[in-house]
C-alpha cells in the first residue's frame, strides 16, 4: 500500500480512511503552507484506493492549457491513454467525466484530485461555478464518488472553498489543515525516508532554521553535520533555500510585496509587534486592505496572531512562526541585500558562536516551543488536566516608572495551580544565576499584581518551569525558583 510511505500524519490518515470507508460521496479540502506536503499525502494514500485522477493548476496558465492537463488526466484515468477531444469549459469538462463516472462499478471508488484549485479556478475560468452545479446535482448522489481539492493559497481555499457563501456553501464533507512535522516526525521522516541519524539536538538545530517541511528536509545529505546542512541549504546560490522566500510569496499571493513587508516588520521588532505597531511600521492602512494580508498570511501558516491571556482582542499581537521565513529574514536576506557575499564555504559555522546567533537561537527556540505545547504538557504531568495555555504581559504606563514583565509560556490549571514556564536555549545546562533569581522574583511579583484572574490567585498554586534543551544546572537559586524541568527530550515525545 502505497501510503506506508507516509511519516506522521497520525490524525489526517485517520481522517482519509474515514472518507475512504464512507458510504456516501465525499467532498474534501485539503490547506495549508507550500510545500508542506499536501500533495504527496492524497497521492500517496488514494494513488491505489480505486480509479484516481489527477490534474493540477498552474500559476498564470491560460483556460484552454489547464482544460488541456485536466483531459490528459481524464484520458489516463477513464480512456486507457487514448487521445480525446479537449472540451471547450469545465463545464463541458465536468460533463464528460461525469459521463464516465456513471460506469464506474458502485464497489469501487472513484477518487478526483484537483491541486492547486485556485491555480485552476482562476478569474473567469467558470470552474467554480461548473463545479457547484456538478456536486450538488450529480456528485453527490455518487455514494462512491470522492472530490479532493487543495490548495497552497489557504485564504482562497478558505474564502471561496472551506467558508464558501454561495452555491458551494456547507458542501465540504471535511477538511484538513495540514500542518509541518513536529520534531518527533522530523525525526522519523529523516530517519525513515533519508536514512539520516543525526542527535536530537543537531535535527532541533535544523528545525529551528527550516522547520519540519518535507520538501526542504529532502534535501538533507547524508553524513553531514547540521551545520554543513545549513550552510548547503541556506548560503549557497544553488541551495533550495538561498533564494526560496521570495519564490514562495510570489507563488502564493497577488500583493506579495505588501506581505513582505509585513513579514519584515515582525521580524525586525523581535518577532512580536502589536497591531499598532504594525500600522505605523508598514504605513498600511487599518481596516480591510491590512486585515487582509494578515489574514493571508496567518492562513498560510507564516505569521500568528495571538491575544497575550487576560487581554481584549484589540491587544493583539503577531509573531511569525514559519521557522524557515525567520532564519531568512535574519541570516539571509541582509546577504542578499548587501551584495557581498561570495558563498564561501562555512559561512554558517562562522555565526555559530556569535552573540547575534545566540539571541536568534532564543526566539528561535520559543517558537519551536509553542508549537510543541501539548508535549510541555505532558512534560509537566498536566496533560490529562484542563488548562489554558498562552503568553502573558503586562507593561505598565511610561508614566508609573515600574518595570513590567512577560511570561514566555504558561499554563492556567483546573487543578488550582498555574505553571510560568521559562523558556531558554543554551548548548549546555542553563545557570539559573543570581541576577536571574531577581529577575523571576520581579515577574512574579507583576505577575500576582496583575493577571486578570489574580482575585482566584490567594487559592492557586504558583509553579516555575523551565524550559530548556539541556536541562537546568543544579544550584542554590534553581533549586530555590525552579519546580519542574522540560527538556529537548521531552519535546520529541
Amino acid at each position: 500500500m502505497a501510503e506506508k510511505n507516509i511519516v506522521g500524519r497520525k490524525e489526517e490518515i485517520k481522517t482519509l480512511r474515514t472518507i475512504r470507508q464512507s458510504k456516501g460521496a465525499e467532498f474534501l479540502a485539503v490547506y495549508g503552507r507550500r510545500r508542506v506536503g499536501k500533495t504527496f499525502l492524497i497521492r500517496e494514500y488514494f494513488s491505489d484506493k480505486g480509479i484516481f485522477l489527477e490534474t493540477s493548476g498552474v500559476k498564470n496558465l491560460g483556460l484552454h492549457q489547464q482544460l488541456e492537463n485536466f483531459t490528459q488526466a481524464l484520458s489516463k484515468s477513464f480512456f486507457g491513454n487514448v487521445p480525446i477531444q479537449t472540451p471547450s469549459s469545465w463545464k463541458a469538462a465536468f460533463e464528460l467525466l461525469t459521463q464516465q463516472l456513471q460506469n464506474v462499478p458502485k464497489n469501487k471508488k472513484a477518487i478526483i484530485f484537483l491541486d492547486e484549485l485556485p491555480w485552476l479556478a482562476a478569474q473567469k475560468s467558470g470552474l467554480l461555478p461548473a463545479l457547484d452545479f456538478y456536486w450538488n446535482q450529480h456528485w453527490s448522489r455518487m455514494p462512491n464518488f470522492i472530490l479532493i481539492v487543495c490548495g497552497s493559497a489557504a485564504s482562497w481555499m478558505l474564502e471561496h472553498i472551506v467558508n464558501a457563501k454561495g452555491g458551494l456553501y456547507n458542501r465540504i464533507t471535511k477538511k484538513i489543515l495540514l500542518k509541518a512535522f513536529n520534531l518527533k516526525e522530523t525525526e522519523d521522516f529523516l530517519r525513515k525516508n533519508r536514512k539520516i541519524n543525526l542527535s536530537r539536538k543537531q535535527i532541533a538545530d535544523l528545525y529551528m532554521a527550516i522547520g519540519g517541511i518535507p520538501f526542504y528536509l529532502k534535501e538533507v545529505k547524508r553524513g553531514c553535520s547540521t551545520s554543513q546542512i545549513i550552510d548547503d541549504l541556506c548560503f549557497q546560490e544553488n541551495g533550495i533555500l538561498y533564494s526560496e522566500f521570495s519564490n514562495i510569496f510570489k507563488s502564493l499571493f497577488d500583493q506579495a510585496d505588501v506581505n513582505e513587508r509585513i513579514i519584515l516588520e515582525i521580524a525586525k521588532a523581535g518577532n512580536l509587534i502589536s497591531r499598532e505597531q504594525l500600522i505605523k511600521a508598514t504605513k498600511i492602512t487599518s481596516g480591510g486592505t491590512l486585515n487582509k494580508r494578515l489574514e493571508e498570511l496567518e492562513a498560510s501558516q507564516f505569521i500568528k496572531c495571538f491575544v497575550p491571556l487576560g487581554k481584549k482582542t484589540r491587544d493583539r499581537f503577531y509573531r511569525i512562526i514559519d521557522e524557515y521565513t525567520l532564519f531568512y529574514l535574519q541570516w539571509i536576506e541582509p546577504l542578499l541585500r548587501s551584495g557581498t557575499f561570495s558563498g564561501e564555504r562555512g559561512h554558517w559555522h562562522k555565526i555559530l558562536k556569535t552573540p547575534a546567533r545566540i539571541t536568534w537561537s532564543g526566539y528561535a527556540f520559543e517558537g519551536v516551543c509553542f508549537k510543541h505545547i501539548p508535549q510541555i504538557a505532558k512534560a509537566l504531568g498536566i496533560a490529562g488536566l484542563l488548562y489554558e495555555s498562552g503568553s502573558w504581559r503586562h507593561v505598565y504606563p511610561k508614566k508609573a516608572n515600574e518595570k513590567g514583565a512577560q511570561i514566555d509560556l504558561l499554563f492556567d490549571r483546573e487543578d488550582d495551580a498555574i505553571t510560568l514556564c521559562e523558556i531558554k536555549y543554551s548548548d549546555k545546562p542553563y545557570a539559573v544565576e543570581k541576577s536571574y533569581a531577581k529577575i523571576l522574583d520581579q515577574k512574579l511579583e507583576v505577575f500576582q499584581k496583575n493577571y486578570p484572574n489574580r482575585k482566584n490567585l490567594t487559592r492557586k498554586q504558583i509553579f516555575f518551569a523551565m524550559v530548556t534543551a539541556f536541562g537546568v544546572k543544579q544550584n542554590i537559586y534553581s533549586e530555590e525558583m525552579i519546580h519542574n524541568e522540560v527538556t529537548l527530550e521531552d519535546l520529541f515525545e
